[in-house]
């Protein structure tokens, strides 16, 4: 059996797929892994500030 040479071509069923997958895809990013980083660095962020800050020594 012979195989064809190079890339095959895609099918319009296929290739409304791929676009629905990639904005699916791409609104997942908006909706859970944006906020999720935020949250991280806001977290990191309070950690810094409340290890570096001076602390009170009473007199």
């Amino acid at each position: 059996m012979r195989q064809i040479k190079g890339k095959t071509k895609e099918t319009n069923k296929q290739k409304k797929e791929r676009k629905k997958e990639f904005l699916e895809n791409k609104k997942y990013v908006f909706t859970l892994v944006l906020p999720t980083l935020i949250a991280i660095f806001f977290f990191i962020f309070i950690y810094i500030y409340f290890r570096t800050r001076p602390k009170y020594i009473p007199e």
